[in-house]
């Protein structure tokens, strides 16, 4: 009896030590969301050669190549390991995209297994953008499939943060890579539903973030507002090229499910064309953008995310007749030419600077999920934009 009673106690103290533990751990960077990856990205010291045999011709055929090459790498990386972090939602959007675009079914039938495997949840946090993102891949499976239960959850959940009262004194979204993760879920749930409820919803925190983040004079964002003093060595305003490209990507992906006829349409159009003419007044010469927009000398390397959303805005903005056929087409042609010389003969894409709030180093070889889903992105209205000759 005594030695059993211990044994109890024992087993009780292993457990309460387990629990404390894991209450100790350290917070990360960014909180994870459900079932975060064990593995995000990498950048090792031994990669293949660069890729030698893709083309950076405008014509489908080679930028489906390119497309598929990186695909493919990566959804075999992936290996069905499903989540609901932002890190992955990116490169979901991304095969949805890839699928569109070259008519291969394989990435939106992992999209749907991702959606099953996950029971179509979204993350843990109740209004954190970060976790609402990969309900952009449910809708977009949705409005292809019609399944409402595919959007269950996403209703309930969208249909409850509206009915909870926001702090005035709080931005809701308040970093600026917030507006690719949320704004484009309630813009797809309008489209869903067809209730302006959730456009209005939107609008409203859209221009409250806008007024405190985006630069009217330099036509870009900063990434939150501890941001808005800091400058680049060279004295000139800091402005990190992912987080503008989050922004760029975000107005794409909500203008896609906006009304022609919605009043503040225009708005997001004039913002997306102020930010257009300046991503290309400050194009490298090899096609892509450095880490810190308006200090490219200080960065060694391209940053190919950030690059790719611009690559991905810029493209749809012709494709919409939006950006002016003549004076943009040669700057994505020439922004698709330098990701190509990226990509590794495996499939990988480096040149994506990791996690992070802010312009940093990296390796050549770095390789990350959302970064992936950006070019994927890109590719796909690259694809389209060569059809239009």
């Amino acid at each position: 009896m005594t030695l059993a009673r211990s044994r109890g106690a024992l087993s009780t103290a292993c457990f309460l030590a387990v629990v404390v533990a894991l209450f100790l751990q350290p917070a990360p960077c960014q909180t994870p969301g459900l079932n975060r990856p064990t593995v995000v990205g990498d950048a090792p010291d031994e990669v293949p050669p660069l890729a030698a045999e893709l083309s950076p011709a405008l014509q489908q055929h080679a930028v489906d190549k390119a497309i598929r090459k990186v695909g493919d790498w990566q959804l075999l990386r992936l290996d069905s390991q499903f989540d609901t972090d932002w890190t992955s939602a990116a490169l979901y959007t991304g095969f949805m995209a890839a699928s569109d675009a070259t008519g291969d079914a394989k990435y939106r039938k992992a999209m749907k297994r991702m959606g099953e495997k996950l029971n179509w949840q979204l993350g843990p946090r109740f209004n954190m953008a970060d976790d609402l993102a990969v309900g952009q891949t449910y809708l977009e499976l949705y409005l292809r499939d019609h399944k409402p239960f595919m959007i269950a959850h996403v209703r309930d959940r969208f249909d409850a943060i509206m009915k909870t009262p926001e702090d005035p004194e709080k931005l809701t979204w308040w970093w600026c890579d917030a507006l690719f993760m949320a704004p484009p879920v309630w813009a797809r749930l309008y489209k869903a539903t067809g209730k302006i409820e959730y456009l209005d919803y939107m609008n409203q925190d859209w221009w409250k973030t806008s007024a405190r983040l985006y630069n009217p004079q330099e036509h870009l964002f900063s990434r939150d507002a501890s941001f808005l003093d800091k400058k680049e060595a060279n004295g000139k305003k800091l402005f990190w090229s992912r987080g503008n490209g989050w922004v760029m990507a975000g107005l794409v992906r909500v203008l896609q499910y906006m009304p022609a006829n919605y009043p503040d349409r225009p708005k997001y159009v004039a913002q997306f064309k102020e930010m257009a003419g300046k991503i290309a007044s400050i194009q490298g010469p090899d096609g892509l953008w450095r880490p810190g927009l308006l200090d490219a000398a200080a960065y060694p390397l391209p940053e190919v995310s950030g690059s790719a959303f611009f690559t991905y805005a810029l493209a749809w903005g012709i494709n919409q007749r939006i950006l002016e056929d003549s004076e943009y087409r040669p700057l994505v042609a020439k922004a698709w030419k330098g990701l190509l010389g990226h990509i590794y003969s495996d499939g990988r894409l480096g040149c994506i600077q990791p996690i992070g709030v802010a312009p940093d180093k990296y390796k050549a070889s770095a390789s990350y999920t959302f970064g992936v889903g950006a070019f994927l992105l890109a590719g796909s209205e690259v694809h389209h934009l060569a059809a239009k000759r």
